[in-house]
């Protein structure tokens, strides 16, 4: 049966889609999906997330839902898809004209359609997911998946109702896919997306081709002047993230006026404009765009060559996901951070948002006064509340045990605190839970951030580090980064010219372009002491009890798990306050950490 399935997908493969070959992570989650399981899917940007439920689109006999964040992603994978010919696919969104998306009901009441992409938005409206739920979807597939976790990096309110929103569909088979999610936040998914159990797929999160380099400064002048010289001279195509809107258009223009076809991307930006910039990109008439966070998510293209990081992302999550950008292809690719550890203040800034605590009371209130259920839309027009403003509130108050969502609404189910019957104390009970719980996630991400400058001031192996922070152990040092090669990257004295003589090594190890070079090398004596020191320190790791995946309770932080271990020190992912990076010895000295026993299922 399976060796028919395996046969049946891969021939699907090649006659709809040209593709001679399926990955292996790619097959097995195929199968698990034709047999009508639930199936958490963690692959690397570039790996083929899409095909998974692409070649069972194919031959399910029925349209598969997708749900992607954003529109611009969803016009990219139709676009494929419609000029492929490979699948029938349709969208419903915002951005399209109210005639286009009846066009578009009217195809799949006809099962005109294979995939129909939704923004999550959208699913959180019953009238939706109703007419959805006529033509019975057989899966439903949740892109980006980490958004739905509050222990994910790019959280989206939305994103959480989607339990609903598959309860309304009549709960078909979930496909979860994501690029970035360790275990905690893979559990977390599984519990919020009501996963029944599932198969989870984990392809692994290293991507080698991608050379990893790190250059500091303490001067803003000279980090914009390395950006700007380093953009110039890699080779194209390329993208720059700042992290700011009115950096991004800075870097844009200068990089135009030193002879770089260049174009800025951000929210800042019309639809029309970032389409056409993407469009471009896409093309080849870009060499490089300079983008906040908002540009990226699912481009396909796969010969992007390096990833410059103009400012220090908010997390390493983040930072993973922006840099598998490059190099999808396979070539050699590069992903440079310019670190200026003035910018860890920005992200702290961007992580320590508060919640409006006066929209929680009065979502609180109003549930509180009714016996039964309130429907969503109701309840916006009652607390005059936006639909993103709402889905916060309620997901909070629901995390904080006092709402619970279902089919019919929104109901009030008090919380554990209260300290008595009256409406006012239940109400301000489940204010104070709610703001609780955010107090847990803005610890989170403020960890996030710390864990973000370990990557960027360590002297180890940064693969290492940043495969560890996933908890993926790497034993030896990666010889894929500044650190491993002993060497710092530093600009060429003029941008886009051969250095003089044999000033310092190229890139040729890793097959990068020879317009920069290698200075300030370590003795090769000393790399080989750090190398001896390293190795020493794993052999003396595996002494303890303390190793990658073990869950552990600290008296004061609560339950966790160790996410890695590296140099003598563990990291250590908290329920309560996020990521802590712990002393080996002190830990087992002191006896801070008790290992709990595996959960299962």
């Amino acid at each position: 049966m399976f060796a028919l399935t395996s046969r049946r997908l891969r021939g699907t493969a090649r006659r709809v889609f040209g593709w001679r070959q399926l990955r292996p992570a790619q097959l097995s989650a195929m199968k698990a999906v034709m047999k009508g399981r639930d199936v958490l899917a963690v692959m690397p940007t570039g790996s083929g997330k899409s095909a998974v439920y692409q070649v069972p689109a194919a031959l399910l006999g029925g349209p598969v839902v997708v749900v992607s964040p954003l529109i611009a992603l969803q016009r990219d994978q139709m676009r494929s898809l419609l000029e492929s010919g490979a699948l029938r696919a349709a969208a419903i969104n915002s951005a399209q004209r109210r005639s286009d998306n009846e066009t578009a009901w009217d195809r799949i009441s006809a099962s005109s359609v294979d995939v129909v992409f939704f923004a999550p938005e959208q699913l959180a409206k019953p009238e939706v997911t109703d007419r959805l739920a006529a033509v019975r979807p057989r899966l439903l597939v949740v892109d980006e998946a980490h958004c739905v976790s509050s222990w994910g990096h790019d959280f989206r309110p939305d994103y959480l109702r989607l339990r609903h929103a598959r309860e309304r569909l009549g709960n078909p088979p979930v496909l979860a896919l994501t690029a970035n999610a360790a275990a905690p936040v893979r559990r977390d998914i599984a519990e919020r997306l009501a996963m029944t159990d599932a198969v989870e797929i984990v392809a692994g999160f290293d991507r080698p081709n991608i050379h990893l380099d790190v250059a500091t400064f303490q001067d803003a002048t000279a980090q914009e002047r390395f950006v700007l010289e380093r953009a110039v001279a890699e080779e194209k195509p390329g993208i720059v993230y700042a992290g700011t809107r009115r950096a991004a258009d800075n870097y844009a223009e200068k990089l135009n006026g030193l002879g770089v076809r260049a174009a800025s991307y951000h929210a800042g930006r019309s639809a029309a404009e970032r389409g056409d910039t993407q469009d471009r990109f896409t093309s080849g008439d870009l060499d490089v765009v300079v983008a906040t966070s908002a540009f990226g998510m699912g481009i396909d293209k796969a010969n992007v060559r390096f990833v410059l990081h103009a400012s220090v992302p908010g997390s390493l999550d983040a930072y993973y996901q922006e840099i598998g950008r490059a190099g999808r292809d396979g070539a050699p690719a590069g992903a440079i951070l310019a670190y200026r550890q003035q910018d860890l203040g920005l992200q702290r800034f961007f992580a320590a948002g508060a919640p409006d605590a006066d929209a929680l009371r009065r979502v609180a209130k109003r549930l509180r006064g009714e016996k039964g259920s309130v429907a969503t839309a109701r309840l916006r027009a009652d607390c005059e509340l936006g639909a993103t403003a709402l889905s916060a509130v309620l997901n909070l108050l629901e995390e904080a045990g006092a709402v619970r969502s279902g089919r019919e609404g929104n109901r009030f189910v008090g919380a554990a605190e209260a300290g008595d019957a009256s409406a006012d104390g239940d109400v301000e009970a489940a204010v104070q839970s709610a703001l609780a719980v955010h107090a847990t996630h803005r610890k989170l991400e403020q960890s996030r951030v710390d864990m973000m400058r370990g990557y960027a001031e360590t002297t180890g192996c940064r693969r290492r580090f940043l495969l560890g922070y996933f908890g993926e152990q790497v034993h030896t040092p990666c010889g894929a980064c500044d650190n491993c090669t002993g060497t710092v990257a530093e600009p060429a004295e003029r941008p886009g010219r051969e250095p003089a003589g044999d000033a310092g090594r190229p890139y040729t190890s890793v097959g990068r372009p020879r317009r920069w070079t290698r200075s300030r090398k370590r003795a090769n004596s000393s790399t080989g002491a750090v190398r001896a020191a390293e190795t020493t320190a794993h052999t003396a790791a595996e002494d303890h009890t303390y190793l990658p995946g073990v869950r552990v309770r600290h008296d004061q932080w609560g339950p966790g798990e160790v996410m890695s271990e590296d140099d003598g020190k563990i990291t250590v992912l908290f329920e309560s306050v996020g990521y802590r990076t712990l002393s080996l010895a002190v830990v087992t000295d002191k006896q801070l950490l008790a290992t709990l026993p595996e959960t299962t299922g």
